[in-house]
C-alpha cells in the first residue's frame, strides 16, 4: 500500500491538528492546522472551523506566512488569536511580535491589541467583554511605553546579556529573560482595548504560567511561582481581581505543585492538579482537587482512592462533575469525576488519547481531539455523561493517513509478578521482520499518542517492526509501577524493556537476529544503560539520551528537580557512563547544541568515551550533531536528516549494508 511514509518529504508535509476553541453558545468549533512553509524549513499555523454537528466540511478561516495561534473566542461570538503577521493598517515589521486579533463573524480580522514583548495565551470571559493575556515585559518597566524604550536601547546597543537574581536561567531549548511574562488585562467593549498590568514585577513568577479567568470576567485564577532557598521552586495557586490586580493565594500547602486550574462554570470555585513533592524514596503522585474562590475553605481531593494521573480537565456544564483524561493500560480516555461523591466512571471505551476537552454550554456534547499510535489527532464529538462509549468523528481539515501496516501488543510478567505491556508496530508482508525496540521519553509517560517526531511508521514502511514498550516508570498502571523504577532507573526500566524484547520475539513473524535500540531522552539513558549491559542488540540509536548523572546533575535546567530522586551515590550507580567500557554494540549519538534539558555535555561526554575506547580509526559509531536545535530536532529540514541518518544508520549495522552518509551529510 502507498502511503506517505514511504517519502520523507511526504511525510513532513502532512497537515498537524491541534487545539481546539469553542465559542460561548457551542454553535463554532475552531482548530489549528500546521503546514509546511514553501520552502519546506518550517511550519506555519492556520486556523480552520469544524462543524461541532458534523454536516459540514472543515473551512479555513486565516492564512499568513507567520501563522495564527492560541485561539479563543469572545462573549459576543468574535474569534480572538494571537499572530506576528503584518498588520494591514501598519508597517511591514519582519521582527513584530504577536499581537492579538479579532476575526468577527462574517468581517475581516484586525489587529485589536498590541504589547512591545507580545502576547499570548490569551483568554477571553464568556460572559463579559474581557480578555487577559501574559506579556513579556523587560523587568523595571513602569508601563509599555517605557518597555518600548527599554527595548529600543537594548537593540540599538546589540545587547544581548541577561542578568539573573535566582534559579532557574533556561527551560528545555530556551534561555529565561531578559523579559519576565506579566499577567495583562483588557476590556472588549471599545474599538481600541488598552491593557492594564495586573501583575507588576513578578519577577519568574508567571513563567510557564497556567491560568484561567472567571465567566464575568472579574477574576483571573493562575499558577504562581515561588522561590525556594537552595535554588529550588514550588508552583502555588493564586487568584487575581481584573479590576485591582490584587493577589491572593487559594493553594500552597509550602511543597506541592499546582497546575491545570480550571473555574467552574458558576465561578465559585477551581479544579486543579496538585503533585506531591518526589523524595529520594518516594515518586511524585499527581491528585484531583477543588477549592472555593472565595477562600471560604481549604483544597479538598476529589477522587483519593483513584489511582491515575489527571491532566486534561474541563467542567461538566452544570458543574457537578469533571471530565478528565488521564493515561491508562496504554490509552489516555476521559473519565467523569463526580465532585460531591468522587466517583469515576471511564466514559471512552476506545484505545484512544484525548486531549484539548472542550464542553458545550448546554451540557449535551463533549468534543475534544483524538489520536492513537496509528492515527494523528483530528476531532471527535463524545457524550461527556455516558460511558463505555465511542467518539463520534466530525470533518476535520486533515484527511487521515494510512499506516503501513497494523498495530498489536505485546505482554509479560516481570521478575517481581507486574504485568507488563507494549505496543507493537508490525509492517506489511509476513516476516520475519527486522526489529527495533524504542524506548519512550520522560521517564513518566506512556507509548499512548500520536507522534510526529518519533513516528515508528517511518521504520516500518522501511520493513521494520517496532516495539514500544512501557516499562516501569511508565504512566497509566498506576504508583507502583512509578515506584517500582523511582531512583532505580537502570533496574526495573531496564529489565522490563529486556523482557517485553524477549516476549515479542517469541513471535515467529519478528527476526531475533537483527534487532535494535532506540530512545530519546529518557529513553535515549535506557539504551545507553543497555549498552552497557547487553550485547544482544546489533546498533543502538541514543537521542539526547543522558549519560552522566552526576555531570548531568547540576547542568541540567531543573537540578532542584532532579536531586529530589538522584541522590549523589544513587546518581553514581545508575550512570551508564560507569559501564562505558563494557559496550560492544555501534552506537548512533545524537543531540541538539541548544537542549538545556539534556545538555549536549551529555552527548560529547559519551562520544567520547566511544573514541577513546575504541582502538580503532575506522568507527562502527556515529555522531550527529545538530547546532540550532534544542531536545527536539524541530526544523523540518533538520528532522528529515535525522530520520535519512537513523535509517542509514540501521541499514548498516541490523540490515548488514554499506554505510551510506545521507546527501546532505556527505
Amino acid at each position: 500500500m502507498s502511503t506517505p511514509f514511504s517519502d520523507l518529504d511526504a511525510f513532513l508535509a502532512l497537515p498537524r491538528v491541534a487545539g481546539l476553541a469553542l465559542s460561548p453558545d457551542g454553535t463554532r468549533l475552531v482548530t489549528t492546522v500546521a503546514g509546511l512553509s514553501p520552502d519546506g524549513t518550517r511550519h506555519v499555523t492556520s486556523l480552520w472551523e469544524v462543524d461541532p454537528a458534523g454536516s459540514a466540511p472543515a473551512r479555513r478561516l486565516t492564512r499568513s506566512r507567520k501563522g495564527e495561534q492560541s485561539p479563543v473566542f469572545a462573549a459576543d461570538g468574535a474569534l480572538l488569536f494571537t499572530s506576528a503577521r503584518p498588520d494591514p493598517d501598519g508597517d511591514d515589521d519582519e521582527d513584530a511580535r504577536a499581537a492579538l486579533w479579532r476575526l468577527p463573524l462574517g468581517g475581516e480580522a484586525h489587529v485589536l491589541a498590541t504589547r512591545p514583548g507580545g502576547v499570548s495565551a490569551p483568554l477571553a470571559a464568556r460572559d463579559a467583554p474581557v480578555v487577559v493575556a501574559l506579556s513579556d515585559t523587560l523587568p523595571g518597566s513602569t508601563d509599555a511605553a517605557d518597555d518600548e524604550r527599554r527595548r529600543a536601547v537594548r537593540k540599538e546597543r546589540k545587547v544581548s546579556a541577561v542578568l539573573h537574581e535566582g534559579y532557574p536561567v533556561r527551560h528545555w531549548d530556551s534561555d529565561l529573560g531578559p523579559g519576565q511574562p506579566r499577567l495583562v488585562a483588557a476590556g472588549l467593549d471599545t474599538d481600541e482595548p488598552a491593557w492594564r498590568d495586573l501583575t507588576p514585577e513578578p519577577g519568574r513568577a508567571l513563567d510557564l504560567a497556567g491560568l484561567d479567568l472567571a465567566p464575568d470576567g472579574s477574576a483571573v485564577v493562575t499558577t504562581w511561582t515561588v522561590a525556594e532557598p537552595g535554588g529550588g521552586q514550588r508552583a502555588t495557586l493564586v487568584v487575581v481581581d481584573v479590576a485591582t490586580g490584587e493577589r491572593r493565594t487559594l493553594a500552597d500547602d509550602g511543597s506541592s505543585a499546582h497546575s491545570s486550574p480550571r473555574m467552574s462554570p458558576d465561578g465559585r470555585a477551581v479544579a486543579f492538579v496538585r503533585q506531591r513533592r518526589s523524595t529520594a524514596q518516594e515518586p511524585v503522585d499527581s491528585r484531583l482537587c477543588v477549592v472555593p474562590l472565595d477562600g471560604s475553605a481549604g483544597p479538598r481531593e476529589v477522587a483519593p482512592e483513584w489511582d491515575r494521573w489527571p491532566e486534561e480537565l474541563r467542567w461538566a456544564a452544570d458543574g457537578s462533575a469533571l471530565l478528565v483524561a488521564a493515561d491508562e493500560l496504554g490509552a489516555s480516555p476521559v473519565f467523569r469525576v463526580e465532585v460531591a461523591t468522587g466517583e469515576v466512571v471511564r466514559l471512552t471505551a476506545d484505545g484512544g488519547r484525548y486531549t484539548d476537552l472542550q464542553v458545550a454550554p448546554d451540557g449535551a456534547a463533549l468534543y475534544a481531539l483524538r489520536d492513537t499510535i496509528d492515527a494523528p489527532p483530528a476531532p471527535v464529538r463524545l457524550d461527556p455523561a455516558a460511558a463505555g462509549q465511542r467518539p463520534v468523528p466530525l470533518p476535520g481539515p486533515a484527511a487521515q493517513p494510512g499506516v503501513p501496516g497494523s498495530l498489536a501488543e505485546v505482554t509479560t510478567t516481570a521478575e517481581d509478578g507486574t504485568p507488563l505491556r507494549a505496543a507493537l508496530v508490525l509492517p506489511e508482508g509476513d516476516g520475519p521482520h527486522p526489529l527495533l525496540v524504542w524506548v519512550h521519553g520522560g521517564p513518566l509517560g506512556s507509548w499512548n499518542f500520536w507522534s510526529w517526531r518519533w513516528s515508528p511508521w517511518l521504520l516500518a514502511a522501511q520493513g521494520y517492526a517496532v516495539l514500544l514498550p512501557d516499562p516501569a516508570l511508565s504512566t497509566g498502571y498506576g504508583l507502583e509501577m512509578v515506584r517500582r523504577g523511582w531512583g532505580d532507573w537502570g533496574g526495573a526500566p531496564y529489565h522490563d524493556v529486556i523482557a517485553l524484547t524477549d516476549a515479542a520475539l517469541e513471535r515467529p513473524d519478528l527476526d531475533e537476529t537483527r534487532t535494535a535500540a532506540m530512545g530519546g531522552s529518557f529513553g535515549g539513558y535506557l539504551v545507553n544503560w543497555i549498552a552497557g549491559h547487553t550485547d544482544r542488540f546489533r546498533a543502538i540509536v541514543t537521542h539526547a539520551g543522558l549519560w552522566d548523572l552526576t555531570q548531568f546533575a547540576g547542568t541540567t535546567d531543573v537540578s532542584y528537580y532532579w536531586v529530589r530522586e538522584m541522590t549523589p551515590q544513587v546518581a553514581a550507580a545508575s550512570s551508564p557512563s560507569a559501564y562505558a567500557d563494557a559496550i560492544r554494540t555501534p552506537m548512533l549519538v545524537v543531540h541538539g547544541d541548544e537542549d538545556y534539558r539534556v545538555p549536549v555535555g551529555e552527548g560529547l561526554r559519551l562520544w567520547w568515551d566511544l573514541v577513546s575506547r575504541s582502538g580503532q580509526t575506522e568507527l562502527p559509531h556515529r555522531f550527529l550533531l545538530f547546532p540550532d536545535e534544542g531536545h527536539w530536532v524541530l526544523a523540518p529540514q533538520n528532522a528529515r536528516t535525522w530520520y535519512e541518518t537513523v535509517s542509514a544508520f540501521l541499514a548498516w549495522h541490523v540490515l548488514g549494508g554499506e554505510w551510506v552518509a545521507p546527501d546532505v551529510l556527505r
